[in-house]
């Protein structure tokens, strides 16, 4: 093949937006057009024997890809790790998911935290306008993760928004709901956005007994092609979010300089650290909940007295 082809065959291929697959012209010119940067987390949870574990990460990633083919910008590599195992979440999954070996990527909530405020302070200093942070895993956490926005936005000059899930009820018309964690839902999400990780001939008949690796209901009433709306649309709300960012970003003209990891670590220790204990995702359990007993293999990492 001639150079000459090889220079064809890459106008033609479909433009990339994955950021660990980008060349530096790519990234140079995709920035300068719409410096938008989505950061997409999740989590590997069990989510039915019919789900591949990675269902959380998978399909923000997948949403996020599609929005920045649509709207512009570049999307950053995934991150499979996430907050569980401790209060709320552990006493969760000593319910649904029981005793078996459960293959989580958890981290507590103030190293997720931490990871996540280096993650926006490299967009911020590589010249990002917007970040808009999509997590495929929601949990008690959700309002801890944004009152920690609040409280770095001001030292970063990059503006970010996070939202949690893809809402999935009203995409399926007959009243019977998404089925909940690892339901028709979700699988219709993950089966739409990475078929090969789907597989509903694993899923037990609805009346198997057991925990089920925690899936959730309806299972084989999933429908991919209600999935992909549902993408679609969070697609569509992700590019939204992009777009009002940048324009909130045109609007204050922030001026802040790029924070040093000195920085990071003060602004840390002085304003985020000492609320930690207080946090949502440190909470024991919710109404409701049963406590997971001392011979749990929940037990541990479930009440967690955080002295920072």
């Amino acid at each position: 093949m001639t150079f000459l082809a090889k220079e064809e065959d890459k106008k033609l291929r479909k433009r990339e937006v994955r950021w660990e697959k980008m060349f530096p012209d790519e990234l140079e010119s995709a920035i300068e057009e719409h410096p938008i940067v989505y950061l997409p987390y999740g989590l590997c949870e069990p989510h039915g024997p019919q789900n591949a574990l990675g269902m959380d990460a998978l399909r923000a990633h997948s949403a996020s890809c599609l929005a920045a083919h649509k709207y512009g910008g570049i999307v950053a590599p995934a991150s499979y790790w996430h907050v569980h195992e401790q209060g709320i979440e552990g006493a969760w999954a000593y319910a649904r998911i029981g005793e078996v070996r459960p293959w989580l990527t958890a981290v507590p909530v103030w190293m997720f935290l931490k990871n996540m405020f280096y993650h926006v302070r490299t967009a911020d200093m590589l010249g990002f306008c917007g970040a808009v942070i999509f997590s495929g895993h929601a949990g008690p956490f959700v309002e801890d993760v944004e009152n920690f926005l609040e409280i770095i936005q001001p030292h970063i000059s990059m503006r970010m928004e996070v939202i949690f899930g893809v809402a999935v009820e009203s995409r399926f018309e007959d009243g019977k709901g998404s089925g909940g964690h690892a339901g028709r839902g979700e699988t219709s999400l993950l089966w739409a956005t990475d078929p090969d990780c789907v597989d509903i001939s694993r899923a037990p008949s609805p009346d198997t007994p057991g925990k089920n690796f925690a899936m959730g209901d309806l299972v084989l009433e999933s429908n991919r092609k209600v999935g992909e709306i549902m993408v679609a649309e969070a697609a569509d709300n992700l590019g939204e979010i992009g777009k009002k960012l940048l324009d909130e970003y045109n609007q204050v003209k922030p001026q802040q300089k790029p924070l040093t990891f000195d920085q990071v670590e003060e602004i840390w220790n002085r304003g985020i650290r000492p609320l930690i204990k207080d946090m949502s995702a440190m909470k024991d359990v919710a109404p409701g909940q049963e406590a997971p007993p001392e011979n749990s293999r929940w037990y541990p990492n479930w009440h967690i007295n955080y002295k920072g």
